[in-house]
């Protein structure tokens, strides 16, 4: 395992450092480090358009090919280019369930009709999208959604709920997978499905979380509508489409993702340093502890990924990712906490505010939950990594 990089990927790596500098000024210099999780709701147009900034630049969708609008980079490009977004402190992104999701899914599995209708929009900045996976009784359990979709003429009628819609309220579009065979097996009756969410049958509740913001929503569909052209995949082969969608789902951007992790484990080494903290013998140790498991997420991460440059299937060392940093994260908050010490009780007063430590440490209370729980990752090492029986399903 090589984990250098090349001096071609350093001139890379110097090129996307000097973009970041020169455009992450002026009107956009107030983006900086902001918009993150627990942040979501913040100078939302302004990173609408710094979307579309990144789209004139060329910085949007970096892993496509290039006949879909993208750069086509190879994958420790890719890495870079996450890494120094998150060193520059780029804002979070408005568009990356269409980039990443949405996106890769519709070039592996969608007609050329579908991807030269929506490709173009996401490549743009101009179309953000949502995922329609989620329901009150179908959230690890996506095969037992209850959404319904029926074909009348030319058109799809959906009705039903979706629940944890990250960015629903400000989406274009969603994906969403629907039952459309009420007799078929469970996996062998879904359909993938792209609704618009601007129309009647679309009510969008915002749920307030704890950190105030209101990331994610409860959708509901009545008679909502779309066109019989928009179902990507087979009809009642929509299971295999919405697996493909979740495989797209954590890649290179996690280099990037750990990189924000280093940038608030650097406030804390701040902080502490400023108010005596790193001379408590215990806080110390849990600060150098914190500091030695992110170096161990991004070694085990560039193992996994140099594997696969390798040409070889994604190893079961992989399946570890979600679980290590999710608790890694959710740790990490309890010591910001700790090292804040009163402070971490304490607001700004109305208009009630949180600082940025106070909004990570309440975030990472869904780290471990989110994305699949701790619980089903262990379900998925277990079974599918290191062979297991299968945990045994309760019957009604």
């Amino acid at each position: 395992m090589d984990l250098r990089f090349t001096e071609e990927d350093e001139k890379f790596r110097a090129e996307v450092a000097a973009w970041m500098a020169d455009n992450l000024t002026g009107e956009f210099a107030a983006l900086k480090g902001r918009g993150g999780p627990g942040d979501e709701h913040v100078m939302f147009d302004e990173r609408r358009a710094w979307e579309r900034r990144l789209a004139e630049g060329g910085w949007t969708c970096v892993s496509w090919p290039k006949e879909h609008g993208g750069r086509d980079l190879s994958l420790m490009q890719q890495v870079i280019f996450f890494e120094e977004y998150a060193r520059a402190g780029g804002p979070g992104r408005v568009g990356h369930i269409g980039e990443t999701l949405l996106g890769p899914t519709l070039i592996a599995f969608g007609t050329e009709e579908q991807k030269k209708r929506f490709l173009p929009a996401i490549v743009s900045g101009e179309e953000l999208w949502c995922q329609g996976y989620s329901e009150p009784n179908a959230g690890s359990d996506l095969a037992n959604v209850q959404t319904k979709a029926v074909l009348d003429g030319d058109q799809w009628v959906i009705n039903g709920q979706k629940v944890w819609t990250s960015l629903a309220q400000w989406s274009d579009w969603s994906f969403v997978v629907c039952r459309t065979d009420p007799d078929g097996p469970s996996h062998q009756s879904l359909s993938y499905l792209l609704v618009p969410m601007k129309q009647e049958g679309v009510e969008i509740r915002p749920i307030v979380q704890m950190t105030g913001d209101s990331e994610f929503s409860e959708v509901f569909f009545e008679d909502a509508r779309t066109d019989a052209a928009n179902v990507v995949g087979p009809v009642n082969g929509g299971w295999k489409v919405a697996m493909g969608t979740l495989a797209f789902e954590r890649g290179a951007s996690t280099l990037g993702q750990q990189l924000h992790f280093q940038n608030e484990l650097d406030e804390i080494v701040r902080i502490a340093n400023q108010n005596g903290a790193a001379d408590d013998p215990t806080l110390r140790q849990r600060i150098a502890d914190a500091w030695v498991g992110l170096r161990i997420m991004r070694f085990n991460t560039l193992r996994v990924l140099s594997n696969v440059l390798d040409g070889n299937e994604l190893s079961p060392a992989g399946m570890i990712t979600k679980l290590y940093w999710a608790t890694w994260h959710r740790d990490l908050g309890k010591l910001a906490m700790d090292v804040l010490g009163a402070e971490a009780e304490i607001t700004e007063g109305a208009p009630y505010e949180l600082s940025k430590l106070q909004r990570m440490y309440l975030f990472t209370r869904s780290d471990t939950i989110y994305a699949g729980t701790n619980q089903i990752q262990r379900n998925i090492i277990g079974e599918r990594a290191l062979g297991l029986p299968r945990e045994p399903r309760v019957t009604k």
